[in-house]
């Protein structure tokens, strides 16, 4: 089912929590709701889902304006962070609760209800554990039992508010995958909010990027990452080095360096200039000149603190008029450089990308 919202306001007293939204998912797609803490994206999700109503706009469910319709109507399945799971029932009464529910003309036979529940069960790879209670599993087992019962009503629109943020690490990484195979059999117009980045990257077929209420970027996990189209979007998604300076006819000068970087800007004056960790190279402060001979357009910085994560190494590097910026190479690149701490540096950026200073 194909979701649209329309212009949509909400406010909560003097707090705007969508600011004119609009937006189109395609049916069938995986799509992340990402940004920080009070953006808007669980407010947007409750307001497709039919738990708030908007002050304005419209959402619009399969050609159907649902704006005044209530939840039940609206054939959404929705989890929740913490699961809401029936504590006084068994798994199997839990997924099967929102069958016997049903208007009676709609409910099935209680033997089609049995075969619904196993059949679900096994497609979240928890047949086994249809007696235990909730108490008796452990948190990951719930969100996926959570899912179960969501998906037991056959919605035409899952909504997922945060559904791994109250796991640890490792869980979360097990179901994030175990969600896109899930995802992948179903082909469910879903809908899951999120802040943790690397969930987005990793689970969603499109992102909306959303800060203060409105929507800053719309696109492919690659495509947002590799083009954000502001300076928000480029430091929520992912690691970034802030460089203040200025944009000229050369390119970008940082404040304190002398040299220009070239860069890409349609204007001049003060800028922001971002690049990721991982996109900076380092050269010792005595290589001033590229093996061609040409110059090394970078910032002068000392090595400040080295910390080796597994096979990378992340450098933390002062600049010589102050602030911090990080670098991020392969074990063995940092050992060919023969660098210490304290050891003077050239930071070349290999992608910059700039924006106008706010």
């Amino acid at each position: 089912m194909s979701i649209i919202v329309r212009n949509l306001q909400k406010r909560f007293g003097d707090f705007t929590a969508l600011d004119n939204v609009s937006l189109d998912f395609p049916a069938g797609e995986l799509v992340a709701l990402l940004g920080p803490s009070g953006c808007g994206k669980t407010t947007l999700l409750r307001v497709i889902a039919g738990l708030e109503f908007a002050d304005a706009g419209q959402v619009v469910l399969h050609g159907e304006d649902v704006a005044e319709v209530g939840a039940r109507e609206r054939q959404v399945g929705f989890v929740f962070q913490h699961y809401a799971l029936f504590r006084h029932m068994t798994v199997f009464e839990n997924v099967a609760f929102g069958l016997r529910v049903k208007p009676r003309r709609e409910r099935p036979s209680e033997a089609k209800i049995r075969e619904k529940v196993h059949e679900l069960l096994k497609l979240v790879q928890l047949d086994w554990l249809a007696e235990r209670f909730p108490s008796e599993l452990s948190g990951g087992q719930r969100q996926r039992i959570a899912l179960a019962r969501a998906l037991a009503v056959e919605p035409k629109v899952l909504l997922l508010d945060e559904p791994f943020g109250a796991l640890d690490a490792k869980v979360r990484k097990e179901l994030r995958s175990w969600l896109r195979r899930l995802h992948d059999d179903l082909h469910i117009s879903t809908l899951f909010v999120t802040h943790d980045q690397e969930e987005a990257l990793e689970v969603a077929d499109r992102i909306v990027v959303m800060n203060h209420g409105r929507v800053e970027q719309v696109g492919s996990p690659q495509d947002v990452y590799d083009h954000p189209q502001t300076s928000f979007v480029y430091e929520f998604l992912g690691a970034a080095n802030r460089l203040q300076g200025e944009v000229n006819a050369n390119g970008f000068i940082a404040d304190g360096a002398t040299s220009p970087i070239a860069a890409e800007a349609h204007f001049s004056g003060r800028a922001l200039a971002y690049v990721r960790p991982h996109d900076l190279a380092l050269y010792p402060a005595n290589a001033a000149n590229a093996a061609d001979g040409t110059h090394r357009d970078g910032i002068v910085v000392d090595v400040r603190r080295v910390v080796t994560l597994g096979g990378s190494v992340r450098v933390e590097l002062e600049g010589r008029a102050g602030g911090v910026i990080e670098a991020e190479l392969d074990r063995e690149a940092w050992r060919a450089l023969r660098l210490d701490v304290g050891d003077g540096v050239t930071a070349v950026p290999r992608a910059l990308r700039v924006f106008p200073a706010q």
